[in-house]
C-alpha cells in the first residue's frame, strides 16, 4: 500500500511540478558553472548505493563525498542555491527517486558511504527499509545546517551527535512503520514547511 501510495503522489508531483522543476533547471545553470543536478551515491535498503539527485545549490568542486555543509563549503553556496535550500525546493529531483523505487516519499534519509561505514550492526537496522525524502530525524533537526554553523568541527559534530541520535529516531520508525505513521510523517513535514520549523 505504501509503495503504491508512492507511486501515485510521486508521479502527481512529477506532473504538476515539472514545469516549475524546469524553471528552477534553467536559474541553476544561469547562477554558475555545471550541471543542473547534483548526483551522488547514496546509501539505501539493504545497504546498496543508488544515484541520489538534488539541484545543485552549490559552485562545482572536485571532492563532492561530503554530505553536510558547513565550514568552508557555505562560500560555494550559490544565490540561487540559498533559495532553493531555503524552501527545501533543492529536494524535488527525488521524486525521481520514489518512483523508480529507489526511496519512499517517508523513510531514513540516505547517508553516504562513510558515514554509514561507521554504523554499529544495530544502526544498520535502519537499512531495512527504503531511504526517504523526510523522516522524524529531519523534522528534529530542521535547522541542523545552524547546529553545524557554530561549531568548529561540523562533520564531527554530525558524526559523533546528530547522527546517533537520528539514527535512533529512525529506528523507532523501523520498528513502526505502518500507513498511519507514513501518513503522520507527511502530515507533520507540511505543517513544518509551511510552519517553518520541525516541532510537533
Amino acid at each position: 500500500m505504501i509503495r503504491l501510495l508512492d507511486c501515485l503522489l510521486s508521479l502527481i508531483g512529477l506532473i504538476i511540478l515539472l514545469p516549475f522543476m524546469l524553471l528552477i533547471g534553467i536559474m541553476v545553470k544561469i547562477s554558475s558553472k555545471g550541471p543542473v543536478l547534483f548526483v551522488q551515491q547514496r546509501v539505501g535498503r539493504h545497504n546498496k548505493d543508488f544515484a541520489f539527485y538534488k539541484f545543485r545549490t552549490m559552485t562545482v568542486s572536485n571532492n563532492e563525498q561530503l554530505q553536510i555543509t558547513a565550514g568552508a563549503n557555505i562560500s560555494r553556496i550559490t544565490k540561487v542555491g540559498a533559495f532553493l535550500r531555503t524552501y527545501k525546493l533543492d529536494e524535488l529531483p527525488q521524486l525521481f527517486n520514489v518512483l523508480i523505487n529507489d526511496m519512499s516519499f517517508v523513510g531514513p534519509r540516505p547517508e553516504v558511504r562513510r558515514y554509514v561505514n561507521l554504523y554499529t550492526p544495530e544502526q544498520q537496522k535502519v537499512l531495512a527499509i527504503k531511504p526517504g525524502i523526510t523522516d522524524y530525524a529531519s523534522l528534529a533537526f530542521y535547522n541542523e545546517q545552524e547546529l553545524l554553523a557554530t561549531q568548529s568541527n561540523p562533520e564531527a559534530y554530525y558524526i559523533n551527535t546528530i547522527m546517533p541520535q537520528k539514527i535512533q529516531l529512525n529506528m523507532q520508525y523501523v520498528r513502526n512503520q505502518t500507513m498511519a505513521s507514513y501518513c503522520r510523517v507527511l502530515y507533520l513535514t507540511i505543517r513544518a514547511f509551511f510552519g517553518g520549523g520541525g516541532k510537533k
